[in-house]
């Protein structure tokens, strides 16, 4: 036994930067666990610099000077960050306070097309089943109600710290943008001098994220307005709400929109009914969806290397568990991080430059 752990360790710790790379990986992680929510802002502006990184550098190639490749992609980051602050966000929060004093309304409407359904369908459902349902979502939505109500006075400081959160980020995103050499050269300067694996898991990492990164934006980005004009052209309920869930649902696959469908359904359904309208609605989400998964993804995604779906649950859960809900948007990225080291890491084998 003791020689099979000898073995093992030897094939996988046998060379020197592994055990550099040990001690940055618990670093690290103490480090996100000690710091919490104060490293939100930080990820986040890693990640608008991943994807605003691609813009630079396509300007840089046309011939443009750094100065004039960094600021002018940050004026557009800008432009756009204060544009859905100020006409996007608004219209989110307003129909998010809407829905909230809807929800009595909603939860009567619930109640008579729950009972409409039992008395059409009642061979595969009874009025004893709905009424049990009628009786549990009734519960929930008062639990709710009362959640949402304790949480606009509880919470004050949570939403101070997101107002701080809008202003530090697009100043965290300069810097990265405009000091990315220095800050990295800096961070270097804290490793081995000699670094043949950390080089090759660092160009790996940063293939795999920023294909990953520009991607999911891009994706979230088309998927929301896509999913916005659908839910317009139809004057659907929250139509702005239900499209910005639908969009960050893409941060997540399959959970996420396993999750976002159930409220476009529930709201659709309470609106129209099991009339053509709901039914039309649904084939044109169905439609978005499948668009998305099957044209847009693989499109998007090409150079990826893809995570098996068991991993993106997994990743979902663990990271969600240790960081809550940051840890559930991120959870993705730091699975590729991992993926990604694992691949790289050596085997026994001779580690090239």
């Amino acid at each position: 036994m003791i020689a099979l752990i000898a073995k093992w360790l030897d094939r996988y710790f046998a060379h020197a930067e592994a055990l550099v790379i040990v001690l940055l990986l618990a670093i690290v992680s103490v480090a996100l666990l000690l710091l919490g929510s104060i490293a939100v802002p930080i990820l986040i502006a890693i990640v608008f610099t991943y994807v605003l990184q691609g813009v630079v550098q396509r300007m840089a190639r046309l011939g443009a000077p750094k100065w004039a490749s960094v600021n002018g992609t940050y004026l557009l980051f800008l432009g756009g960050f204060i544009g859905f602050l100020v006409f996007f966000f608004p219209r989110i929060w307003r129909q998010l306070t809407r829905l909230y004093q809807d929800l009595p309304n909603l939860a009567v409407k619930g109640q008579d097309v729950a009972q409409r359904w039992a008395q059409d369908y009642n061979w595969l459902i009874s009025e004893k089943q709905v009424q049990a349902w009628i009786d549990v979502l009734n519960t929930e939505a008062a639990n709710i109600g009362q959640w949402i109500l304790s949480a606009s006075f509880a919470n004050l400081p949570v939403f101070m710290e997101v107002l701080a959160y809008v202003l530090i980020v697009p100043i965290l995103v300069y810097f990265m943008l405009s000091d990315k050499e220095a800050i990295l050269d800096y961070l270097l300067g804290f490793l081995p001098e000699e670094r043949p694996l950390l080089n090759r898991i660092g160009r790996e990492m940063n293939h795999q994220l920023e294909n990953y990164v520009r991607g999911k934006f891009i994706e979230l980005v088309l998927a929301g307005i896509a999913t916005y004009i659908l839910f317009s052209i139809f004057e659907l309920n929250y139509a702005a709400l239900l499209a910005f869930l639908v969009g960050l649902s893409v941060i997540i696959p399959y959970l996420g929109i396993a999750v976002v469908t159930v409220p476009v359904v529930a709201i659709a359904l309470m609106q129209f009914g099991f009339d053509g309208a709901f039914w039309s609605l649904m084939a044109g989400y169905v439609v978005i969806q499948a668009l998305d998964g099957l044209l847009l993804v693989p499109l998007l995604f090409s150079e990826a290397n893809n995570l098996h779906p068991l991993a993106i649950i997994i990743a979902v859960l663990v990271f969600g568990a240790w960081f809550g809900v940051a840890g559930v948007f991120f959870a993705i990225p730091l699975a590729i991080l991992i993926k990604a080291l694992i691949d790289a890491w050596p085997r026994g084998e001779h580690v090239s430059t």
